[in-house]
């Protein structure tokens, strides 16, 4: 039997609920969808906006980061750090510099990310992905 049985492909519609469950769910999100906002009647469900004493959250206009960069490091830094933070999870450390490589092939990560985290030095354990940072060079917050 293949997967794909029980599923009428011509059908948009979802088989994990039933039709009326799935036309319920589509007329709670139809007014958001048409206005882009939210329509909730509630107020204490909205959102609240930024206050006019508190800093803008898109503090990096010209940038791709939100919230601006870290005093002590670098927009590349912090992109850098990101990057490597996605394809490393927690449970792969405690690890020395070759166990990491080998995690983020693991982990699909892309061959740049592989090659940093070659350069580490041979020999040493890094406990979090702040330390495997600093072991790169990589100016960290201050």
């Amino acid at each position: 039997m293949s997967e794909t049985a029980g599923f009428d492909a011509a059908s948009s519609r979802s088989t994990k609920h039933s039709p009326r469950l799935d036309e319920e769910l589509e007329h709670e999100v139809q007014g958001m969808m048409k206005a882009e906002r939210a329509t909730r009647s509630e107020e204490w469900r909205e959102v609240e906006p930024v206050g006019e004493d508190q800093p803008d959250i898109d503090a990096d206009p010209a940038g791709t980061l939100t919230g601006g960069v870290p005093q002590g490091t670098t927009a590349d830094a912090v992109v850098a750090r990101a990057e490597l933070a996605r394809w490393l999870d927690r449970a792969d450390f405690p690890a020395t510099g070759g166990d990491l490589v080998e995690a983020a092939r693991d982990h699909r990560a892309p061959d740049a990310v592989a090659d940093e985290l070659a350069k580490l030095p041979a020999g040493e354990s890094y406990d979090r992905i702040g330390d495997v940072v600093r072991a790169l060079g990589y100016p960290t917050e201050t």
